[in-house]
């Protein structure tokens, strides 16, 4: 899926940049794709897959760190850790929110 949507990206911005459609087309194009990010169904799904992501990142912590002990580096079990304690209702790096 993350290969798909990267794919897409690049067509996109391939497109945007090569299009011979001009400034209209471009204006259009930016409008559906700003409509598109601010449709709750979109951003309930963002929200989703965040905390999916989340959780998954917490279990795959626990199962390596009882197989790995002490051995884990400090900046993964720093970030996990952090992310675990932030909990809901946060700005993340990418700017988007979980509210």
């Amino acid at each position: 899926m993350r290969y798909k949507v990267t794919f897409l990206a690049g067509v996109a911005l391939g497109y945007v940049l090569g299009t011979a459609a001009g400034r209209e087309r471009y204006e259009q194009m930016k409008k559906s794709a700003r409509s598109l990010a601010q449709n709750p169904a979109v951003r309930n799904a963002v929200e989703t897959a965040g905390q999916s992501g989340r959780h998954a990142a917490g279990r795959a912590f626990t199962a390596v760190g009882d197989r790995v002990g002490d051995h884990l580096p400090t900046a993964i079990s720093g970030r996990v850790r952090s992310l675990r304690e932030r909990g809901q209702g946060y700005e993340d790096d990418w700017g988007t929110s979980n509210t």
